[in-house]
Order: C-alpha cells, then sequence, then structure tokens
C-alpha cells in the first residue's frame, strides 16, 4: 500500500476498521457493555447560566496541549520533518539517506497513540460502549480534516471546532423530531468544501502538469 494512491489507502483503512469491528462482535458480543468512569461522575460547574463539566475542561486541555506538541514534533523535530518528506515523496526520502521503514513505523505507532488518546477521552462521555461507536466519529475527523486541508494539523484543528459549531447550531435551531439531521448536515459540508475548495480553507491548491 506504500505505493498506493491516498484514495486506496483510505479505502483500505475504512476496511481495516470494518474488519476490527465485526471480529470484536463475532469473537466477544456486539451488546452495550458499561464502562467503569463516565463524565457524570465528574464535578460540574455553573457559570451564570452555564453549566460545565469539568471533564469537558480536561478533554479541551488534553486536545489542545496534544495538537500543540503534535505540531511542533512535526516543524521542529528531525523525525517529524522526515515524516513529511516521505509523506511526499517516498523515493526522495530514500535518496536523503531517510530510513523510510522506521519513519512509517514511528508514523504508525504515534497514529495509534493519538487515536487511543482520542477513545480514552470520548468514551468517557457515553456510559455505554460498542464496537462500531467509533466509525460516526472517524467519518467526522475525516471530513475534519478535509475541512481544514488535509495534512495540516492547525487545519484539523480549525475544521473541528467548525464541524462542531455547525452540528450544535444545526441541533438547536431545528426541531427535535429532525435531530438526525445534523449527522447529514456533516456530509452535506464535505461535499460543499470539495466542491468549492477541494485543498480545505488552509490548504493550498496545486497544479500537476501531465
Amino acid at each position: 500500500m506504500r505505493s498506493a494512491s491516498r484514495l486506496s489507502a483510505l479505502i483500505t483503512a475504512i476496511a481495516v476498521s470494518l474488519f476490527l469491528q465485526t471480529g470484536y462482535s463475532l469473537l466477544f458480543s456486539p451488546d452495550p457493555r458499561a464502562f467503569p468512569v463516565t463524565a457524570s461522575s465528574f464535578p460540574v460547574f455553573h457559570i451564570g447560566e452555564i453549566s460545565l463539566s469539568s471533564w469537558t475542561l480536561i478533554t479541551i486541555a488534553v486536545a489542545l496541549t496534544v495538537m500543540i506538541l503534535l505540531q511542533l514534533f512535526v516543524t521542529r523535530h528531525k523525525a517529524g520533518k522526515a515524516m513529511l518528506v516521505v509523506s511526499e515523496d517516498v523515493k526522495g526520502a530514500y535518496l536523503m539517506g531517510i530510513k523510510v521503514n522506521s519513519i512509517v513505523s514511528m508514523t504508525f505507532a504515534i497514529g495509534s497513540a493519538l487515536a487511543a488518546i482520542a477513545a480514552a477521552l470520548f468514551i468517557v462521555s457515553y456510559p455505554q460502549i460498542t464496537p462500531y461507536m467509533g466509525a460516526m466519529p472517524g467519518i467526522k475527523a475525516f471530513i475534519a480534516a478535509v475541512l481544514g486541508g488535509i495534512g495540516l494539523i492547525p487545519g484539523a484543528m480549525l475544521g473541528g471546532f467548525l464541524l462542531g459549531l455547525i452540528e450544535t447550531m444545526t441541533r438547536a435551531y431545528i426541531p427535535s423530531s429532525f435531530s438526525q439531521l445534523s449527522e447529514g448536515v456533516v456530509f452535506i459540508v464535505l461535499i460543499l468544501v470539495l466542491l468549492l475548495k477541494p485543498a480545505g480553507m488552509l490548504g493550498k491548491s496545486e497544479r500537476e502538469k501531465v
């Protein structure tokens, strides 16, 4: 898959995700299970008419810290810069003396660790967990990355914030009987971005001679 197109890699990633979810359901059980720690067990702060859970503050703090550290690693550290080179041109990375196999393994390890952190922050907000509960957040994360600009950490952060704002506003201003429409709005946003600005808000369009 290393020499395959990004679309092929994306389709393969989705296929592997479905394989793991279905495999877990077959080996264990698809039934929901209780998670020992929930967001309701954390204290709630009241600021006027606004109620804010301390777990929400923890989630924001952890997410910002991880994104800042990742951005610094990619832009300042030698290994992070090597990751960018490998993602752009594998053959060029070989010619520069970069250990491509090691960089790919490191990238996979970092991505897995970030996914684990995101999952830990996400599941605490729900009293029950299922093998398929990460499917929609994964799709929304991809849409946020496209919205901000693929490959740009600040873009992914901006895309995620705007996507959450759009979804919240949709749920606030439509009748509760149509609350599921907020999920559809997410995909409408993706289609509009791909039509109007495929590179994302912070991305730059590139012309390639054929």
